[in-house]
C-alpha cells in the first residue's frame, strides 16, 4: 500500500521523537563531515580546472610562439643572423603571450641569443658568442614602445651546446617539452619546448620557448576558492614546483613560506607507493598536522611526475556545522512538541510542493531543455538550495554549448553512458574558414589582433550555427565546422554551401577592417564525403571531431582560394549531392597537396533562387576550360577572355589565360591532360 508524502512524514516524525535525543547529534555530525568532504571534493576540482585551463593556456601559447617563430625562420622570412629583426620578432612574442618567459635560439657553434621577460616592467637581449662573452641589453616599457636601460658585456659560464636540453633537440626530428633549471640568469626552475630548426635542408639551430614556472606560483596566488585552500605543485619526492606566490616572476624567485605547504608535502610523501601519478589516477588523504586535521587531494597533471596538490583545512566546513549542532540541540525540545501537529502541513505545503517542481527541473535537466530551468523559492533552505543548485547546474552545463555541440550533450546525458572512445564512418561535409593575410597582420597588430578575431569569430559562429553547422574547433585564425553530426543530415552538403555564403555575407556586413583599414576578406574550402566522426582521443582527455581524407581535402581547398582569386571552392562530392541548388562554376581539374590524382573544384557563387546571378560568364570560363582540356589553347583563352571581360575583372580567368599562353609558348608532351598540381597546401 503506497501513502502520500504528508502521511508518512507524520508518521516519522512522531517515531522519531523517542529516537531523536539520542540520533540527532550522531546524525548530523556524519551529515557534517559528508558536507565537509564534498565541499573539500568541490573545491578541488574547481581548482584543479582553473590550474589545468591555466596549464593549457601556457602550452598553447608556447606552442603559438613556437609555431610563428619556426615558420619565419624555416622558411627565411627572418634570418637568424639578422640581429635587428630577430630583436623584432622575439620582442614580439614576448608581449604577445603573456605566459612565456624566454624566446631563445641557439646555434651549433656556441652561439647563443634570446629575449627575456624581466617581471612585468621590461625585457632584456641576450647576445652569448662561442667564446662565452654575454651581451645584455635591457630595456624598460614605455607605453606600447620600449627604451633602453643600458647595455653590459661580460664573461659567461652559460654555453648552449653543453645543455641536455639542446643536444636532444639538435638530433631530434620534432619539437618536446621537457623541464630544465639551468638558464644563462642563473638556475631557475622552467618549462621548455624546445625543436630543431632546418634551413634549406640543413640543420641550422635550436629554437625553444621557455616558461619560469615562477608564473605558475603567481598564477596559484591568484586563487581564491575557499577562505584558506591552498594548491601546490610537486614532484614524485615532495619537491616544490610551484607554490602560491604573488611577488613570484623572472625577477623574483618563488618564496616557499606558504603555511599549507608542509601539509602538502606530508600528504604526498604519506601517500607512498599507494599513489602514482603516472597512473593518472586522483588520490585522496586526510594529513593531520599539529593537531589539525586536512583533507588533501593529489591529482596528476600533464607533465610527467608532476602532481596538483590541494589542501584543504576541515575546520573551514567542520566549525560552522558544529556551531549549528549546538544550537540545533537547544531548540530540539521545543520544537519537537508542536512537530507532530505540524508536520502533516508543513509536509504538503513546504516539502511535497516544492520537491514536485524541484522534481520537474531535473527531468528538464535530464533532457538537456536547460533554457526551462528555472528556481524555486521556498520557506525551507535546503529545498530553496537544491532548487538554486540544479539552476547553478544548468547554467554550468549551459556554457557546455560554447565548447561542445548540444546535441551531442543531450546524446551523452539520454544514454546515460557518458562520453567514450570511438566513432562512425557516416557521410558528411565539412567546412574550413580562414582570414586572408592574417599571418601579417598579426605580426602587426600583435596582441591587438584580439579584439578582431573575438568578432570575426562571432560573425562566423553565428552564420555556421544558424545553418546547424557543429563548429569542430578555432584553430588559430581558422574555423573548423561539420554537417551531418552528431544528428544525421541528408542535406548536410547543401547546408553547409548556404553557410558558407552566409558566413562570406556576414564577414562584408560587419564592416571589420585590418590595421591599415582594407575591409578583411575570408577564404573557405567544403567537401563531402564519408568521415569518421566521434570521440576521438585519449581516455583522459576526447575531442568530438571529424577525421578522413575528405576532411584533409577540404582543408586543401580553402587555400587553393589564394591561387585562384576565390572565396569559397567546394569539391565534387559536395557539388553532386547539392545540385541545381547551388550555383557554381567549376574552375579547374586539380591534384592538391599530397594526392596523386586530380579532382575536379568548382568556386560556390550563390544558392539558386536566391538571387539573379548572370550566368554567361560562367558558361564562358567553363568554354574555355573545357578547350584547355582538349588541348585548343587559342579557343581557351578565347573563352576566358571573355568571361573576363562579361564578369569586369576576374583572377581566375587571368590565370587560365596565362597558362594558356605559356603552353602556346612552351608545348607540352603529349600525357598532358589539363590536370593542375598543387605544390603546397
Amino acid at each position: 500500500m503506497r501513502i502520500g508524502i504528508r502521511s508518512a512524514i507524520s508518521a516519522l516524525v512522531l517515531a522519531s521523537i523517542v529516537v531523536s535525543a539520542v540520533g540527532v547529534h550522531l546524525l548530523w555530525w556524519r551529515t557534517a563531515q559528508r558536507v565537509s568532504q564534498t565541499l573539500a571534493n568541490t573545491i578541488n576540482d574547481q581548482i584543479v580546472s582553473a590550474v589545468g585551463d591555466e596549464l593549457q593556456s601556457i602550452t598553447t601559447e608556447a606552442r603559438s610562439s613556437m609555431t610563428a617563430v619556426r615558420t619565419l625562420l624555416t622558411e627565411q622570412v627572418l634570418d637568424g643572423h639578422d640581429a635587428r629583426k630577430r630583436e623584432f620578432v622575439f620582442l614580439s612574442q614576448l608581449q604577445a603571450q603573456p605566459t612565456i618567459s624566454w624566446v631563445a635560439f641557439g646555434w651549433p657553434d656556441g652561439s647563443f641569443f634570446a629575449g627575456h621577460k624581466l617581471g612585468e616592467s621590461g625585457v632584456e637581449m641576450l647576445t652569448i658568442t662561442p667564446d662565452r662573452k654575454l651581451r645584455a641589453d635591457q630595456y624598460d616599457y614605455a607605453g606600447n614602445d620600449i627604451k633602453l636601460r643600458n647595455s653590459t658585456v661580460e664573461d659567461s659560464k652559460f654555453r648552449v651546446t653543453d645543455q641536455p636540453w639542446f643536444r636532444e633537440a639538435i638530433a631530434a626530428s620534432d619539437e618536446h617539452w621537457s623541464t630544465l633549471t639551468t638558464l644563462p640568469r642563473g638556475e631557475r626552475l622552467a618549462a621548455m619546448l624546445a625543436t630543431p630548426i632546418d634551413v634549406d635542408g640543413k640543420r641550422s639551430g635550436v629554437l625553444a620557448i621557455i616558461i619560469e614556472l615562477t608564473r605558475v606560483s603567481n598564477f596559484l596566488s591568484q586563487l581564491t576558492v575557499g577562505k584558506s585552500a591552498g594548491a601546490f605543485l610537486l614532484d614524485r619526492d615532495g619537491g616544490v614546483i610551484a607554490a602560491p606566490d604573488p611577488n613570484a616572476d623572472e625577477l623574483n624567485a618563488l618564496k616557499t613560506d606558504h603555511p599549507l605547504l608542509p601539509v602538502a608535502v606530508d600528504a604526498i610523501r604519506q601517500a607512498g607507493s599507494a599513489y602514482n601519478p603516472g597512473e593518472g589516477e586522483v588520490y585522496r588523504s586526510q594529513v593531520t598536522r599539529d593537531g589539525l586535521a586536512y583533507q588533501a587531494v593529489l591529482t596528476p597533471i600533464s607533465f610527467p611526475g608532476w602532481s596538483l596538490v590541494t589542501v584543504v583545512p576541515e575546520a573551514e566546513f567542520l566549525g560552522p556545522v558544529q556551531m549549528t549542532i549546538r544550537n540545533l540541540l537547544i531548540g530540539l525540545a521545543a520544537l519537537i512538541v508542536a512537530a507532530g501537529l505540524l508536520s502533516a502541513w508543513l509536509a504538503q505545503r513546504l516539502i511535497a510542493a516544492p520537491l514536485i517542481k524541484v522534481v520537474g527541473e531535473i527531468r528538464h535537466v535530464e533532457r538537456f531543455d536547460l533554457d526551462k530551468v528555472a528556481r524555486h523559492p521556498s520557506r525551507l533552505a535546503e529545498i530553496e538550495n537544491l532548487s538554486g543548485a540544479i539552476g547553478d547546474m544548468a547554467q554550468g552545463l549551459a556554457a557546455f554549448r560554447k565548447y561542445i555541440p548540444a546535441d551531442l550533450v543531450r546524446r551523452l546525458v539520454s544514454d546515460g553512458d557518458g562520453a567514450r572512445l570511438g566513432g562512425a564512418v557516416r557521410p558528411m561535409s565539412v567546412m574550413f574558414i580562414d582570414l586572408a593575410g592574417f599571418t601579417g597582420m598579426s605580426e602587426r597588430l600583435g596582441d591587438r589582433i584580439i579584439p578582431l578575431l573575438s568578432r570575426y569569430f562571432d560573425v562566423v559562429s553565428a552564420a555556421i550555427q544558424q545553418d546547424g553547422g557543429t563548429i569542430d574547433k578555432f584553430i588559430g585564425d581558422a574555423v573548423m565546422a561539420f554537417w551531418g553530426a552528431p544528428a544525421a543530415n541528408p542535406d548536410h552538403a547543401v547546408d553547409c554551401c548556404r553557410a558558407a555564403l552566409t558566413c562570406q555575407r556576414a564577414v562584408a556586413q560587419a564592416g571589420l577592417a585590418d590595421d591599415r583599414g582594407d575591409p578583411i576578406t575570408i577564404r573557405i574550402g567544403i567537401n563531402s564525403g564519408d568521415m569518421l566522426v566521434g570521440n576521438i582521443g585519449s581516455e583522459v582527455r576526447l575531442n568530438y571531431t571529424v577525421i578522413g581524407d575528405a576532411v584533409n581535402i577540404a582543408s586543401r581547398l580553402e587555400g587553393t582560394n589564394k591561387v585562384y582569386g576565390s572565396t569559397i571552392i567546394i569539391g565534387p562530392e559536395t557539388r553532386r549531392l547539392a545540385g541545381d541548388r547551388i550555383v557554381v562554376r567549376e574552375l579547374d581539374r586539380l591534384a592538391v597537396y599530397g594526392r596523386a590524382g586530380g579532382l575536379e573544384i568548382y568556386e560556390l557563387i550563390a544558392m539558386a533562387g536566391e538571387s539573379a546571378v548572370a550566368r554567361d560568364w560562367i558558361a564562358s570560363y567553363e568554354a574555355g576550360l573545357a578547350a584547355w582540356r582538349a588541348g585548343d589553347f587559342a579557343a581557351a583563352t578565347a573563352g576566358f577572355e571573355t568571361a573576363q571581360h562579361l564578369r569586369g575583372t576576374d583572377a581566375a580567368s587571368a590565370l587560365m589565360i596565362a597558362r594558356c599562353r605559356h603552353q602556346l609558348d612552351n608545348p607540352t608532351n603529349e600525357d598532358w591532360d589539363g590536370t593542375t598540381v598543387a605544390r603546397s597546401k
